[in-house]
């Protein structure tokens, strides 16, 4: 075991060990889901609330649906939507790499950028569905995930040397992967491209500070 790789696997335990700002978020993303499911099972949807829930419900547990927002000012849904999912498999891929890019990131910049890029990405994603597909239930957590890839592309860019082209690289083939499958199960590239926009944006001017 070479020493960047005990690196990468020390910044990988710090990060997760407490009360991370990565835990926290996939703690809340199992935890509606969770109540998303057995709200769905009182409902008598059995197995479909887990595997494929209806859009109907999915918006009550605060999908997004711009006619909602523009029409009776539910703005919170521009939030709201990353928390939620449209299955078992969609949550659980997109807490995967969320788990994989998130820690290392988080032990790069701190909790409260990471939480700005988070944040900001999430926004931005919803933003271009809005001008993607406005009529289209939208949900999942992978437009801030993206933003989060698309900061790191750019940000260990900008850090260059060994440790930072190698950590631009295995950003970049995340996102080449999630794109990929993606497009093969027809998920939202519209809300993926718009967070990894706005990630990379701020990771050419947020100031580097290399742990």
């Amino acid at each position: 075991m070479n020493a960047q790789y005990r690196r990468q696997r020390f910044f990988l335990k710090s990060s997760l060990r407490g009360n991370s700002l990565v835990q926290i978020l996939i703690y809340a993303n199992l935890i509606l889901f969770t109540l998303m499911v057995l709200h769905g099972t009182v409902l008598g949807l059995g197995t479909q609330a887990i595997m494929n829930p209806s859009p109907r419900l999915m918006v009550h547990w605060g999908g997004q649906y711009w006619p909602l927002v523009l029409d009776n000012g539910e703005w919170w849904r521009c939030i709201t939507y990353a928390f939620t999912h449209g299955g078992l498999i969609h949550l659980g891929f997109n807490m995967v790499v969320l788990y994989q890019v998130g820690p290392l990131l988080e032990a790069e910049i701190g909790w409260s950028r990471l939480l700005t890029v988070y944040t900001f990405a999430t926004i931005v994603a919803t933003l271009a569905g809005l001008f993607w597909h406005p009529m289209i239930v939208v949900v999942g957590a992978s437009g801030a995930i993206f933003g989060l890839i698309g900061f790191s592309v750019s940000y260990y860019h900008r850090v260059g040397g060994g440790i930072g082209l190698q950590r631009r690289n295995f950003m970049f083939q995340w996102a080449l992967m999630a794109f990929v499958f993606g497009f093969i199960v027809g998920a939202d590239n519209a809300a993926h491209l718009g967070g990894a926009i706005a990630g990379a944006a701020l990771g050419w001017v947020m100031p580097v500070n290399v742990r």
